[in-house]
């Protein structure tokens, strides 16, 4: 046999007793919904979030009490959790799945290690002569992740948006960053009622999953809590504030803790 051909098979030969290692190497990835730096798996979150709604017998959060969509991304800002607190996913606002997904990338993305920034902490700061004004426009939502898919895995462990980054920026009350005891890991968004009820609802949602270790926000006396000190002349004290609703989401949020009025911020 001529030495080119002998080398040749013998080379083929070494890589297919290779091939099993290989093969061992190079698995199938989990299957969508399986991420383990999640912080709050599909299950966990639709069992708070239902929980959590008046709706679903839980309290009332002093808005319209709808049902809810919840949003969780991981610390790379991710989709890694979608859930809906009613039956079926016409019991909710459609269009609040793009805006919780897109409230998670928020309080994800403008929050630190050793700063909360929650949506409704970014209202004031982002209207029209605001230091942050464009905000808003500056990560727009991508359109491709948040509506592709199959409509009946909307909210649930398939959600086609698992995986992937909404993109976004929303600045009115309803999403928050989620912290253990090590530190940031990511963030929660909720929506389908007034702003200020889902507030409300994300705050309970994230105090009963036990990722409310909050270090420090941008007043020391409320953290992330939301601000209602926004005046008639529609500035804000502290310039963190956001407006109240028409419903009783602001004493709820006192009684929360999730929110103080002007008088109370430092």
């Amino acid at each position: 046999m001529p030495k080119g051909i002998l080398r040749a098979t013998v080379t083929a030969l070494f890589a297919l007793s290779l091939s099993p290692n290989l093969h061992a190497q190079t698995a199938a990835p989990p299957a969508a919904g399986a991420n383990s730096s999640c912080p709050i798996d599909h299950d966990r979150l639709a069992d708070v979030l239902k929980k959590s709604v008046k709706p679903g017998g839980g309290p009332t959060n002093g808005g319209f009490d709808n049902n809810e969509w919840a949003a969780v991304v991981d610390r790379q800002g991710m989709i890694c959790a979608m859930a809906f607190s009613g039956n079926s996913v016409q019991d909710q606002w459609l269009g609040s799945r793009a805006i919780a997904a897109e409230k998670a990338n928020t309080a994800n993305a403008f929050s630190l290690g050793n700063k909360a920034i929650a949506t409704a902490n970014l209202y004031a700061g982002a209207q029209p002569g605001g230091f942050l004004f464009g905000a808003a426009l500056g990560n727009p939502a991508v359109p491709e992740v948040i509506y592709s898919g199959n409509s009946q895995q909307f909210g649930t462990a398939d959600d086609p948006m698992i995986g992937k980054s909404p993109g976004g920026v929303i600045v009115f009350g309803g999403g928050l960053p989620l912290y253990d005891d090590n530190g940031l890991v990511g963030a929660l968004g909720v929506s389908g009622d007034s702003s200020c009820a889902d507030h409300n609802v994300a705050w309970r949602v994230r105090h009963s999953v036990g990722l409310d270790h909050v270090p420090a926000g941008v007043s020391p006396n409320m953290k992330d809590a939301i601000i209602y000190d926004i005046g008639p002349d529609g500035k804000s004290k502290s310039g963190f504030g956001h407006p109240k609703c028409n419903g009783k989401e602001d004493q709820i949020a006192v009684d929360l803790g999730a929110g103080v009025e002007g008088n109370a911020v430092r």
